[in-house]
């Protein structure tokens, strides 16, 4: 058996709108070839986006394009798994994990940032039935990005959309070279495509798809989220015993007391950042801001009677909805704001920090407001204290 990986190049700078099927089939002409059928088209998730106008405009000053991609990461993140300085490893709504969920400058012209497809298998499909119109062949495609790997140094492309093949070609219950059943083998053909297309693509060549002829394709219509791990199977999202794990989720018992020794701000910003990645009804997310020194006094007699752990903590933050696009609040959103909140008290327990929440009634909310110098639209949901317990 042999195979062929033919990068297409040529191809113009993609555009929203642009028909990207026919820039693929003038490409595969222009490389002295026609399509087949059988034929499998590896094409980067990054012109499928640009072509589906999935592109977010960077501001010229520095603060203001790290902002920015502060935003974007937050929006097109649904966990954050790994946080270390600037770098976020986030599992985006697709159920792939990488840095800064996919989200990408490269060879975007310096001035935007590129998003994965909304519904790459989706893309996919798309493009698949646009080719077979066009030029009438039964070819596959593979819509590409590049991942690093856990326990591996470099990245390579895997599969991140999906049609006209199956994801995995299953060998279990065949025999190996001695006769052994195979238990637990599925190969992953769609990102060997990925990988395959790579070696000829390159990463600064600008060439963004490659042809490749002669794949055994797996029987089925499968799409590249079949090759997302359940996180039920996933032994490595959490770790100790199951009554470990209990005792995790139930959360620490309230704190007696707080020390006096300051919280780590890296600590923080990591419950925080996890807190903000729960998505909620509408778009909105959870925004943890601390209180200054200026305005606690205030904050506290908002609160009024509030615990006295919350006025000794070192450290006291405010969870807030932010004002809702469009004047739309939808249903629910306050509601799946505790789920949120209930994230940040989790997070803060597993990095070491107590924490003691106090829901903000609704009468008592102008007044958070006023104290915290928000916006109109805000609405503070509670505040926490956070610090080292006492020791008892």
């Amino acid at each position: 058996m042999s195979i062929s990986v033919v990068p297409l190049a040529g191809m113009p700078e993609v555009r929203p709108g642009d028909d990207l099927a026919r820039l693929l089939l003038e490409a595969v002409r222009r490389a002295g070839l026609e399509l087949a059928d059988g034929d499998v088209l590896a094409v980067t998730s990054k012109v499928v986006a640009k072509a589906e106008g999935r592109l977010v405009p960077l501001p010229g000053d520095p603060a203001g394009r790290e902002r920015v991609l502060r935003e974007t990461v937050a929006a097109e993140t649904a966990r954050v798994v790994a946080r270390r300085g600037r770098l976020v490893i986030a599992e985006t709504r697709h159920g792939l994990v990488g840095a800064n969920a996919l989200v990408d400058a490269s060879n975007a012209g310096g001035d935007r940032l590129v998003l994965l497809p909304a519904d790459p298998d989706a893309s996919a499909a798309r493009l698949r039935a646009a080719i077979e119109e066009l030029d009438g062949h039964d070819v596959a495609v593979v819509v590409t990005d590049t991942l690093g790997r856990p326990w591996r140094l470099g990245q390579t492309d895997v599969a991140v959309g999906l049609a006209g093949m199956g994801a995995l070609d299953d060998w279990r219950g065949r025999a190996d070279g001695d006769g052994r059943l195979l238990e637990v083998t599925e190969v992953a053909v769609a990102d060997e495509v990925a990988a395959a297309a790579d070696l000829v693509k390159g990463k600064a060549s600008r060439v963004p798809a490659a042809l490749l002829r002669g794949v055994p394709r797996p029987e089925g219509d499968g799409t590249a989220r079949d090759l997302v791990r359940p996180p039920l199977d996933d032994l490595f999202r959490t770790a100790g015993t199951a009554e470990d794990l209990i005792a995790f989720l139930e959360g620490a018992p309230p704190p007696a007391g707080f020390g006096p020794d300051p919280v780590e701000e890296a600590a923080l910003e990591r419950a925080a950042a996890a807190a903000g990645a729960v998505p909620l009804p509408g778009g909105r997310r959870l925004r943890v801001v601390p209180v200054p020194a200026a305005a606690r006094a205030a904050c506290l007699d908002a609160c009024s009677p509030a615990p006295p752990g919350l006025a000794a903590a070192p450290v006291l933050l405010a969870c807030c909805l932010g004002p809702a696009e469009a004047g739309d609040p939808a249903a629910g959103t306050e509601l799946a704001a505790g789920g949120a909140v209930r994230t940040l008290l989790l997070a803060l327990n597993a990095l070491g920090v107590a924490a003691l929440l106090h829901p903000a009634p609704p009468a008592t909310r102008p007044e958070l407001v006023t104290a915290l110098a928000l916006g109109p639209g805000w609405q503070p949901l509670g505040l926490v204290a956070a610090g080292h317990p006492t020791q008892t």
